[in-house]
């Protein structure tokens, strides 16, 4: 019997999304007997868990061919071919086409794989001018991920994304809006849109629509949809019509992920950021004044080049003037061929006190929201049979099993700091 292959996903939740399309385009090709891993190149640390990740799998899986694609295949190829466990590194282009898993398919031996083409397929990935060409139908058992955009047009110093997904391209609101109803049909109770920089959505499309526009689109064509999620945003680029779904479409969920990246100004300036620190101050003031129950998650960066600890005293502040909930902390890691990476380095040891102390200020303002939770009815969508989010997606622990992928109305009894107890 063919053996199915194995997926291995590291990075982001766009990258989750496209492991599983992946899959659905290997197993149509007749794929069987590989290893494929889905690289992340956020930071260093995360080139290298991929390199350790490829060398377990292919220990665990011994003659099976080793596909890398993600991230950091694309922004470094030669890493990942030099590898004596790789076969074969594809493109984030190249992954999303059926003919590359269709020439790799039928079921052919490592010998016979290793011998097909050459070893590495990565393309100019700026070269590419549109995104989503293979939609899955429900990523994720009970909450839906939809992608609608890919890449980024912004420049930041630290950052090697845009190396690795191109320039921004969006997918047409009817197509997004399609796939929704088909999701909403399946029982999905809740669909999260994604992207690589979500805000800057329709700038490359017909009459250069916002996502404010695409939001209210789907609220009023998909009016059986209950949940609508939006992932991580620059706040300084939402619109007028964002605003006007978080004040009025309670089917809009409480929840922001923000991309702030710091809360110093001149940190920001160096980090070629386009927003302020009183930017971001504002956009929390004036979101929550249009939805009071509102909570917001941000990504903040310890030990930028040049921080100093007055600086890095700024970001720890902005936990507290934007009301942040959800804290991603991200150490400072140079990435080669960035701008940042040429700029005076912050100690190494600084860089991992400042995280561990961020990362401090998050947890304590995390247990304050749930706190105030106690005693509280919250609708609920279950994840697991002890586990859900609310609207605000706050983890919810139940102490009996539930019905999965349902809405439900709990009582919060309690918390453990890091999930809510109901």
């Amino acid at each position: 019997m063919d053996k199915p292959p194995v997926f291995a996903t590291l990075g982001c939740r766009l990258n989750a999304y496209e492991t599983e399309a992946m899959r659905e385009m290997a197993e149509s090709a007749g794929l069987s007997g590989a290893v494929v891993v889905n690289t992340c190149a956020v930071t260093a640390e995360a080139v290298r868990k991929a390199r350790q990740e490829i060398r377990r799998l292919a220990r665990e899986n011994p003659g099976a061919p080793v596909i890398v694609t993600g991230c950091a295949a694309q922004t470094e190829p030669e890493t990942f071919a030099a590898m004596p466990e790789v076969t074969r590194v594809i493109g984030n282009h190249e992954k999303m086409q059926p003919e590359t898993w269709a020439g790799m398919g039928a079921g052919m031996g490592a010998a016979d794989f290793i011998g097909q083409t050459e070893k590495v397929q990565v393309d100019d990935i700026m070269s590419v001018r549109e995104t989503a060409g293979h939609l899955i139908d429900g990523f994720g058992r009970h909450r839906a991920y939809v992608q609608v955009q890919n890449g980024c047009d912004h420049r930041c110093t630290f950052c090697i994304i845009p190396y690795g997904r191109g320039n921004s391209r969006s997918v047409p609101a009817g197509v997004v809006v399609e796939q929704i109803k088909r999701l909403v049909g399946r029982g999905f109770n809740e669909v999260v849109l994604t992207g690589v920089d979500l805000t800057s959505w329709g700038a490359d499309l017909p009459g250069e629509p916002r996502l404010g526009d695409l939001v209210m689109r789907i609220l009023r064509l998909v009016p059986d949809l209950p949940r609508l999620r939006i992932s991580s945003i620059d706040s300084i680029e939402a619109d007028e019509n964002l605003m006007l779904a978080i004040a009025t479409e309670p089917r809009l969920m409480p929840h922001l992920h923000l991309s702030l990246q710091a809360g110093d100004d001149m940190i920001l300036k160096r980090m070629k950021r386009r927003h302020l620190r009183d930017d971001a101050i504002r956009f929390c003031e004036e979101a929550r004044v249009l939805r009071p129950d509102i909570v917001f998650g941000a990504d903040i960066i310890a030990g930028f080049p040049t921080e100093t600890e007055a600086m890095f005293e700024n970001s720890v502040r902005l936990v507290e003037d934007c009301g942040l909930t959800f804290l991603h902390v991200f150490p400072y890691s140079a990435r080669k061929g960035t701008p940042a990476a040429r700029m005076p380095a912050v100690p190494g040891a600084a860089i991992k006190d400042r995280a561990a102390r961020l990362r401090a200020v998050g947890d304590a303002a995390l247990a304050a929201h749930l706190g105030a939770q106690v005693g509280q009815t919250r609708r609920v969508l279950t994840e697991g049979p002890r586990l859900g989010r609310t609207e605000q997606f706050a983890e919810v622990a139940f102490d009996r099993d539930m019905r999965e992928g349902a809405l439900m109305d709990v009582l919060i009894t309690g918390h453990d700091s890091a999930r809510l107890i109901a």
